[in-house]
């Protein structure tokens, strides 16, 4: 394991991320949008998380600016970035196999939208925030550098900080009691912790 080797590991990520959101964005587009909260404030903030998640640690792992800020490398802890990058890839691709034709970008209700309870949804009510985390976390064990190794939590963090809760309210308008049961069972990110 080195650097370059890290560096090639997070972008086939980033590959395998948009092959894995491809087809539901595609059949996303198919399905009517009942309710929308898709405005500038939303594009904002994934504008940031983008650039925290792609932007930053793409330039570095093509360019390796800013170099000046490189940690000591450890290829143990790129071997262990590898493998979480790969837990956070399965949990991406499970959250949208299990939303279906429920899943959007933003915070949409699309018609016929469904109260998705089955799955991984059956432990954590938002897996997909958590896989950005757990992708996040990857990031840092892969790219020893700390401004593209921290940029992706930060980014995250602020997705997760200003999306939850509008989330969770529009969830709630949308199915009443059933989202309130639901919250009773369940934790936001971490199964029975959190």
């Amino acid at each position: 394991m080195t650097p370059l080797v890290c560096k090639i590991i997070w972008l086939a990520g980033i590959v395998c991320w948009v092959i894995i959101r491809y087809p539901f964005h595609r059949k996303a587009k198919r399905n009517s949008v009942f309710i929308s909260r898709y405005g500038r404030r939303e594009r904002s903030i994934l504008g940031f998380a983008g650039l925290c998640l792609y932007v930053i640690p793409g330039v570095y792992a093509l360019t390796g600016f800013p170099g000046s800020l490189d940690r000591l490398f450890i290829p143990a802890i790129g071997w262990l970035g590898l493998l979480v990058l790969c837990g956070g890839l399965w949990l991406f691709f499970q959250s949208h196999a299990d939303l279906g034709k429920n899943w959007s970008i933003s915070l949409e209700i699309r018609e016929r939208h469904a109260l998705v309870q089955t799955g991984i949804y059956r432990f954590i009510r938002h897996p997909m925030y958590a896989s950005f985390f757990v992708l996040a976390l990857a990031q840092f064990l892969l790219l020893p550098n700390w401004v593209a190794g921290v940029a992706g939590l930060v980014g995250v963090s602020i997705l997760y900080a200003f999306r939850v809760r509008n989330e969770e309210r529009l969830m709630r308008e949308t199915f009443g009691s059933d989202y309130v049961h639901y919250m009773t069972k369940t934790k936001r990110l971490i199964p029975w912790i959190f």
